[in-house]
């Protein structure tokens, strides 16, 4: 059975001057043509056609496939395994492409505007995840309070983020001890460190309710990324973000008209 070009062109998913130019090189030659003088195609064309779209997908040059086609004893393995080996460093060098855009977006989305080397001298582990702070923006982005959050993020200047990161690490520090020394969440102690984070984002971000730190601390528990924030992952303990929840929740039946002052 033979097939023209506009047939082999719909079954393969190429252009018409694709299969032209195959044709002109050598590369995939049609078996016959008809009467008129037009390409026709065998089973046999499409077999071969299909193994030069295999190799192209894994970006052989053309060269390169008609080589291999036209040996019947060459070591496609061996062609197979050095590509392999350039696709992983193209994999590597796109993975740190990614990491630069994603930290690059980072600042964007957290309105965070200090140089990498600042963001680390001043955030040291505690790291931003792009993906939540996307997805929070997302959610929030409509919220007058998490506008202002926003705006007075942005503002910070780098002594000003040094001065809440070491209150956050004081603080972070007391709730670790107060979480290792057995201290119940809704006792006096874990209620007044829920307490002070609460006016703590009221100092530095946002008024912060107490109905609305418990529903931060709710996302600390629910989601580890949020909890990130706050607490590096080489400092957590198993249960310290549920712990956290209780005290603020409990924080809040304390003071039932917390308005974030």
């Amino acid at each position: 059975m033979s097939y023209s070009v506009g047939q082999v062109s719909g079954f393969a998913g190429i252009t018409v001057r694709t299969l032209h130019h195959y044709d002109k090189t050598g590369l995939l030659c049609p078996s016959d043509r008809s009467p008129a003088g037009y390409r026709q195609y065998s089973d046999a064309d499409l077999a071969r056609l299909q193994q030069i779209l295999f190799y192209r997908q894994l970006g052989f040059p053309l060269e390169e496939i008609a080589a291999i086609l036209a040996d019947p004893q060459a070591n496609a393995l061996d062609h197979l395994r050095a590509r392999h080996r350039l696709l992983n460093e193209q994999i590597g060098k796109l993975r740190r492409l990614v990491e630069v855009a994603e930290r690059a977006m980072e600042v964007q989305q957290t309105g965070v505007e200090l140089t990498p080397q600042q963001r680390f001298e001043v955030f040291g582990e505690v790291a931003f995840d792009l993906t939540y702070a996307t997805q929070a923006h997302l959610k929030w982005q409509h919220s007058e309070g998490h506008q202002r959050s926003m705006a007075r993020a942005a503002a910070h200047s780098k002594d000003d983020w040094a001065t809440l990161m070491a209150e956050a690490a004081d603080w972070r520090r007391r709730l670790l001890a107060a979480f290792d020394a057995e201290e119940p969440a809704d006792g006096e102690r874990a209620m007044d460190l829920a307490e002070e984070q609460r006016q703590h984002i009221s100092r530095w971000f946002t008024p912060c309710p107490t109905d609305m730190h418990g529903r931060i601390a709710d996302d600390f528990a629910a989601d580890p990324r949020a909890f990130a924030l706050i607490v590096p992952p080489t400092e957590q303990r198993p249960g310290l973000a549920p712990y956290l929840r209780t005290a603020v929740h409990a924080n809040a039946v304390r003071h039932p008209d917390g308005d974030g002052a």
